[in-house]
Formats: structure tokens, sequence, C-alpha cells
């Protein structure tokens, strides 16, 4: 996708208030469209994000001969009656880390793919081997030569033990497994709210797949599977964004339709550094006035927030949660084991006038409150890290100009139209 270098001119200080509607969840539709290759006939997806990394899966699955349009401008049907080729276009697939997630369906409906590297965020080394070793337990042979080289004569089902919870890997045997011969289970599966959504998806188009939400999962393969209409659910991601922009500028907000049962360890880690919200049936409500005062453990010791796998606090909260601690009384550290580079984007925090000690890659003392000021900032290769700049580009006093925003776009629908409805001062320019 060849789009204009644009960036976010942000004028601090507005308080976020008002109300509006959760997003459907990135992480999940860029399964779920995959998940379409599995079934020649149409497959309607509502509630899709539309957002950059969207966009690219849907040429990639379009680069393999499907066909998408999109209804309505958070509607996409994909049928892909006519799968003409085993190889999705390299480029694309090299600037987005969902492709990897190809491999699952493309082995269940052709037997074979031919799949460059895989893209995605700069935030440390993100290992494939438990992809690799997932699909080759279900009869795949793969060989890697500057791409991956996979085929398989006919899936059969298996017994997986996956040496991590990977989210993605998981994700990628579920889809392989429910046209495999027999019976597979899965154990140490991820569990996320996404993998939650891409099961009940599979289900309704006729897969067999039980123990949902838990970390095993037991898959009856089936011989086809049909056309089906499915809900993309709510970005928890996108979701707490919000709540902390509203939170940081001392504003209020209502979000409709957010799954607030995928909030609650977010809630409770909010809670930490001051931030509490209230649950209205589906929405999700933060009133004005929160106490942005960091809880210290018993003993009054330097209370930890780290991240861990589902149901716990995720990693991809981590940023945004960093930025609304330096604006509460006290020291909280945060602690992020699983990628050696997500906290890398503090120092432009720092350079803002926020008070962080990088302890190491993956620890960093947050003290606050402090005054942020705008400044020129580079956004972080992190979809997350850009996210919270912004959210710290409308706390902080002054004008802050933030590049590079397609990093924010491809994971955050509409950003700038939805803050601005909210009261917040952004203009989105061209670059050059």
């Amino acid at each position: 996708m060849n789009t204009p270098k644009q960036q976010f001119v942000i004028e601090g200080g507005h308080r976020i208030e008002g109300e509006i509607t959760a997003s459907g969840s990135k992480n999940a539709a860029l399964k779920m469209l995959p998940a379409c290759l599995l079934t020649s006939e149409p497959v309607t997806l509502e509630n899709m994000p539309d957002i950059r990394d969207v966009r690219m899966m849907c040429g990639l699955l379009e680069s393999l001969g499907a066909t998408v349009t999109w209804d309505s401008p958070t509607t996409i049907t994909v049928e892909a009656k006519n799968i003409h080729t085993h190889v999705p276009d390299p480029q694309l697939a090299a600037q987005v880390r969902a492709s990897i997630v190809l491999a699952g369906p493309m082995l269940a409906r052709q037997g074979q793919i031919e799949l460059a590297p895989p893209g995605g965020d700069v935030i440390g080394r993100r290992r494939l081997d438990t992809h690799i070793l997932a699909l080759e337990a279900l009869g795949a042979t793969i060989t890697f030569d500057k791409t991956f080289s996979m085929q398989v004569d006919g899936l059969k089902g298996a017994n997986i033990l996956l040496d991590e919870a990977s989210v993605t890997a998981t994700e990628n045997a579920i889809m392989a497994a429910v046209l495999a011969k027999g019976t597979s289970v899965i154990r140490n599966a991820a569990s996320e709210p996404h993998v939650q959504n891409l099961c009940e998806m599979l289900n309704q188009m006729g897969a067999q797949i039980s123990g949902i939400g838990s970390n095993q999962l037991i898959i009856d393969g089936v011989d086809r599977l049909h056309g089906a209409t499915v809900r993309v659910g709510a970005d928890y991601l996108e979701v707490g964004s919000y709540l902390a922009a509203a939170a940081i500028t001392g504003g209020s907000l209502r979000i409709n339709h957010a799954d607030p049962q995928n909030m609650d360890m977010i809630a409770l880690i909010f809670k930490k550094i001051g931030v509490e919200w209230r649950v209205d049936d589906h929405a999700i409500i933060i009133d004005r006035g929160q106490a942005l005062q960091i809880r210290h453990d018993l003993g009054n010791a330097i209370p930890e927030i780290k991240c861990q796998i589902w149901p716990a606090f995720p990693t991809d909260m981590m940023s945004v949660a960093l930025t609304v601690a330096t604006q509460a009384v006290g020291t909280v550290m945060f602690h992020d084991w699983m990628f050696d580079s997500r906290l890398f984007f503090t120092d432009r925090l720092i350079g803002m006038g926020a008070k962080i000690l990088i302890c190491d890659p993956h620890r960093a003392l947050v003290q606050g409150p402090t005054v942020l000021r705008g400044d020129q900032v580079i956004s972080s290769p992190d979809i997350r890290a850009g996210m919270a700049l912004l959210i710290a580009a409308l706390a902080a006093k002054g004008t802050t100009t933030i590049r590079n925003i397609h990093q924010i776009d491809r994971g955050y629908m509409a950003v700038d139209e939805k803050l601005t409805s909210l009261g917040a001062h952004i203009t989105r320019e061209v670059v050059g």
C-alpha cells in the first residue's frame, strides 16, 4: 500500500469527553479474514475495523484469488471460491505480522503455501518456531530458504503441546485442524478474546471446537465448512487506550458496545495507577476527576505492573498504562518480559518531561506526576507505543508533532476523527 507520509499535529490540554462506539478488534479481524479461505462459500464479517493492517490482509486474500467486498464501512464479504495460487503477495506479507496465519488455512484448503517471512511491529524477536512445530505435528512438511515452503498430503489430527502460549501459533493450528482428519488436542493454547472470536466464527461455519476460552482446545475435524455471518468483537486494546486518553486529560467518556467482560484484568491494573471505570450493560463509563495516584503494595512497597498471558494484563496495554502513570502521584515499575524492545519508546516520553528510569530492556521505573511538554516526536515502530505517544501529546502543554503515523493507523480506526469528536485538537497533515 503506497500512501503519502502523514503526521499528526496535536494541541494538548483539552479534555477527552463524550461518547463513542468501540471498533472491531484488529487482532481478531486479522485472523478471521484468513479463516474465510477455509470455505468456498461467502463469509460476511460485521464490525470490521477499516484500518491499514486489515486493508493489507484483504490485499493478501485477493492476491490468492479471493473476492473481497466492502458492503458497508464496517462490513466485509469474502468469497474464496477460486484460489488460483499458493503464493500470497510477498510484498504485502512482509508488511503485516498476521500474514503467517495464512499458513493454516492454505494448508487445509490447498495443501501448500509459499510464504514470505511476516512483517509487523519492531518490538524485539518474535519467534515462529511454535507455528512450525504445530503445523508439522498435523502432517505438514516445512522448509525455509528466504521464504517458507509448506506442503501437506492431507492434514491429520494430532495431540499438540505448544512450547509457548503463542496467540498466532494457536490460531494457525486451529485453522489447520478444523479440516484435518480425526481429532486434534491443542494444549497450552492461547485463550485471548480474539482467539475465542476466531473459534466461535469457525463453529458457526460448521467446525467442532470445544474448550473455547481455556488453554486446552479439542477439535474434531470435519470434511467441509460453509459460509456464515459473524461479528468481530470489540477491540479491548482500543477501548483501554481511549479510557486512558480520558483519564490522563481529566475527562469523562462512555464507550458503547465495549464488550466489558474482556476488560476485567485491565480494570484491575488501571486501579493501581488510580484509574477506575464502571460498566453499564455493554458500555464502559469513566468519570471526571480520576485520582491518578499509585496504589502501593503491602508494606508501602513500589508496585510492579507486569504483563502475562491471558487472562492476565496484556503486553499490548503496557505502553498506554505506562504513559498514564507518568501523570499519577507515586512510583511504579513496569515489566514487559515478552518483548525486548517494547519499552524503548519511553525516551520520547522522557524528552517530553516524564521521569522514567530504564532499568534494562524489560523494565522501566516511572515516577510521577510531571508536566509533559509538547515536542517534535517520531512515532515508535510499535502500534501501541505510537498510540501511547498520542495520548501523552493530548495531556502535554503546547503542541506536539508525531510522525510516521501509519503505525498508529495500522491498529486504530480513524483515531484522529474519533478523538476530535471527543474534544481533542488534532490535525492530520501530509508530509513533503
